[in-house]
């Protein structure tokens, strides 16, 4: 699961560096990038089951997932990792590289969530699904902020948006949305929660992304040769 930042977002202003999976480790300050990651990653999956237990509406690709989920015997972070898993395969033709955090990305953000569901109940009265709701999708942009800003690769479904863009004339914008307007629709045909939260998330998460991502770009010196 992942939240791209705003694609016009200037990067040499962040700091955010383009750099292969090889320079990502070599780029310096690496043990402080792996907690920031981890600890980014475990609140995004936190945040997922935040906004499934609210009610109110799934994060576009949870969707899917949950979709998928009241189908077969596996768990909702199961699912998660498989779908991961499986787009990262179509990296492949992209000629896109994972990098470390790509990795953990695809397989630690569906065991947090896995743990959030375990945590969390629902909320009986609505102020509380609507307080519960708010609070996973601040937490959603804020975990976002943290991955991105540990600068070691970007989510499975980062790549496959900005992959799919190199490749053709559309821009990331443009191919973000049909992907998640796609995988709303199958997912909500298969039993996935669509409602007000997955609306506010979707206009939401990149200016709330932009905004907390400043403070949280480590910065690094990728090696020169």
């Amino acid at each position: 699961m992942d939240v791209p930042v705003e694609p016009d977002l200037p990067r040499s202003v962040l700091g955010l560096q383009r750099m292969s999976p090889r320079d990502q480790l070599r780029a310096g300050r690496l043990p402080h990038r792996l907690v920031q990651l981890f600890i980014g990653l475990t609140i995004f999956g936190l945040s997922m089951a935040m906004l499934i237990r609210a009610g109110l509406g799934m994060i576009p690709w949870d969707v899917f997932h949950y979709g998928v989920a009241t189908h077969v015997p596996l768990s909702f972070g199961t699912i998660a990792i498989i779908v991961a898993l499986f787009v990262l395969l179509l990296w492949i033709p992209l000629r896109e590289m994972p990098g470390l955090g790509t990795v953990a990305n695809a397989i630690w953000v569906g065991v947090s969530a896995d743990i959030g569901l375990a945590l969390f109940s629902e909320p009986e009265p609505l102020v509380l699904q609507i307080l519960m709701m708010v609070a996973g999708i601040v937490l959603n942009a804020f975990a976002t902020a943290m991955y991105i800003g540990a600068q070691l690769g970007p989510g499975p479904r980062d790549g496959l948006m900005t992959g799919l863009a190199h490749r053709t004339r559309f821009s990331v914008r443009a191919i973000r949305t049909c992907i998640e307007i796609a995988v709303v629709a199958v997912g909500w045909l298969l039993g996935g929660v669509v409602g007000v939260g997955t609306v506010i998330f979707a206009l939401s998460i990149g200016p709330l992304t932009q905004a907390f991502l400043p403070p949280l770009v480590v910065k690094v010196n990728p090696p020169t040769a």
